[in-house]
């Protein structure tokens, strides 16, 4: 069955980086654009960013451009987050996700914190 499983959360001061994985399974990972959303406390979940299957188009959410950055690597399954200068605003719980026709495969999120 699809399943997507994130790692790589933390708790990070102001400033600092943390690399966010998730290792994908179960469907043709290759032909899927990919998307990390995030969901902070209070507010609802939010696309943070997506790359496509090949890897050769990439968009952010502003509150994150220039700071984040997704890759996949298709031989391994695996996208990735690269977060630098983090903010306290940056703190939520991070989630991978692909669409297939019909539904929504997600996985259980990472906690990224942000906090001095």
């Amino acid at each position: 069955q699809v399943q997507l499983v994130e790692s790589g959360g933390a708790m990070v001061q102001p400033g600092g980086s943390l690399r966010l994985s998730c290792a994908a399974s179960g469907f043709a990972f290759s032909i899927r654009t990919m998307r990390w959303y995030r969901q902070r406390p209070g507010k609802e979940r939010e696309l943070v960013a997506f790359i496509t299957n090949d890897g050769g188009r990439t968009n952010y959410a502003d509150s994150v451009k220039g700071r984040f950055t997704i890759s996949r690597d298709n031989n391994k399954n695996m996208v990735y987050l690269q977060m630098n200068s983090l903010e306290p605003e940056d703190t939520a719980v991070y989630y991978c996700s692909t669409e297939f026709p019909g539904s929504v495969a997600w996985g259980q999120g990472t906690q990224v914190t942000v906090s001095s």
